[in-house]
């Protein structure tokens, strides 16, 4: 290797692991990539990164490029590097995966972001002209951060209101350390302050202060509202309210917020107990009984259908079950059983078998009559989904019957004229990377409405909101 080679930012961590892949890895992994003219893996990906480019500079030796590429098509390259469903989207789609293994895209974007990050080798994306227009953020999760990052970009002033004590949502208070560290989420958020986003924590609106305001008095041109879905769905069994069942929500923020006891005063303490039963089957109730574990508990996961019917990454069952979390599958939980004090002491279960499919198109599972057992435990945390807040936290705005905010498919624009929505608000409880892409979808609607253009033209495909 010359002199200048060994100059060279990346020659020089060439040989350094970023979360398990080195410069040269990353190198032989892109080379895979067949750079197809009609690329699938953008259309599998609900933000449309340009993949092949961004692989292309990897290919080539050169991250930075590669992380530039993408800081202007996500402003969460290194989250969604490590959380997205890439095995259902981008991979899914990669035409070397038809006859083998695809290209390792989510590994490869996560190195990217990694690498200019630990380097120092990050810059900002290119910012518009001021535009002297003013959007206002409800919710800085998945989906208002990238609202946010957009319209800064397109030289909007854009502030940020979270009612949490800390920004992230989801990012930072559901999803687990040991699957996605803080300091990456806060990380990101800071890059949007240098952007010029300003953060205002512990500020809520819409209940507080009626979206309407923001526009009237407020001095905001626009409102995006991306305050998620964080009501917990539960069972509806007996026993729900006893003494050591908790709602998956309280559970994993009080697991993340551990470390910050003292910084933040209303932080609590983790959930702890001996025996710690998850009800469910996607990636929630795979990261509480993965959180159990760390908390020194024995963790059980108990769900009604089959393993290859379990909505989870099949990568993060995969992981539970490495990590030692016990499986007991084709089981519906009956009651939760209590002590004379009131306190948790098992969950009452049925066996079930598969039967017809559902409108999902999964088999639905059948209760098998006389199978009914016990298992022991301290602590039940249902971790069965979550839907957005009652309407009425909505003031002025129209909801669907499922209690999500009714939007323009193809504008995300709201009942109420100037005020748009996108994320687990609109769809119910999805995925981040979903979130996401219809935020950038809203944010270019909303770009249009304050340059006074037409949302929408006859030719435009829907954007996708459900």
């Amino acid at each position: 290797m010359s002199e200048n080679e060994k100059s060279h930012p990346a020659a020089e961590s060439a040989e350094k692991s970023y979360y398990g892949m080195t410069l040269q890895m990353a190198k032989a992994e892109a080379e895979r990539c067949l750079h197809c003219g009609r690329p699938r893996c953008v259309k599998g990906c609900p933000v449309h990164i340009s993949i092949p480019e961004f692989i292309a500079d990897i290919a080539a030796g050169n991250p930075k490029a590669a992380a530039e590429k993408l800081k202007t098509q996500t402003a969460l390259p290194a989250v969604c590097g490590r959380v997205c469903p890439h095995e259902k989207q981008c991979e899914g789609s990669c035409v070397v995966g038809i006859k083998g293994r695809p290209v390792a895209i989510g590994s490869l974007e996560r190195f990217a972001a990694d690498f200019v990050r630990e380097n120092k080798l990050e810059s900002l994306p290119e910012i518009q002209p001021a535009t002297g227009k003013k959007v206002a953020i409800i919710g800085c999760g998945p989906a208002g951060i990238t609202a946010a990052a957009e319209l800064a970009r397109y030289g909007h002033n854009v502030e940020i209101f979270e009612g949490l004590p800390y920004p992230g949502g989801v990012l930072m208070y559901g999803i687990p350390e040991f699957r996605l560290p803080k300091e990456i989420v806060l990380h990101e958020v800071d890059s949007l302050k240098k952007m010029g986003v300003k953060i205002h924590l512990n500020s809520h609106i819409g209940r507080a202060q009626a979206f309407d305001e923001l526009l009237k008095g407020g001095g905001f041109d626009a409102v995006f509202v991306g305050s998620g879905a964080g009501i917990p769905i539960y069972l509806g069994i007996e026993g729900e309210d006893a003494t050591g069942v908790y709602n998956a929500n309280d559970y994993l923020t009080r697991f993340n917020m551990r470390k910050l006891k003292g910084v933040i005063a209303s932080a609590k303490e983790p959930i702890t107990g001996k025996h710690v039963i998850s009800i469910g089957g996607g990636n929630v109730a795979m990261d509480s009984s993965r959180a159990a574990l760390r908390l020194g508990a024995k963790s059980t996961l108990v769900y009604r259908r089959a393993k290859e019917q379990m909505p989870a990454r099949m990568e993060e069952i995969d992981h539970a079950e490495r990590d030692g979390v016990e499986m007991v599958l084709l089981t519906a939980p009956l009651k939760i059983l209590t002590d004379a004090e009131g306190k948790v002491r098992a969950v009452l279960c049925r066996k079930m078998q598969l039967g017809e499919p559902d409108e999902s198109g999964r088999r639905s599972p059948v209760e098998i009559p006389g199978s009914d057992f016990e298992i022991p435990c301290d602590v039940v945390v249902i971790a069965i989904g979550n839907k957005p807040n009652p309407p009425e936290s909505y003031r002025g705005l129209n909801t669907t019957p499922k209690g999500t905010l009714a939007v323009d498919p193809q504008t995300f624009q709201t009942s109420m004229d100037g005020v748009f929505a996108g994320g687990d608000v609109v769809s119910g409880a999805l995925t981040v990377i979903n979130a996401m892409g219809q935020a950038k979808s809203a944010a270019a609607a909303i770009d249009k409405f304050l340059r006074g253009r037409p949302l929408k033209t006859e030719a435009e495909p829907a954007a996708g909101a459900k």
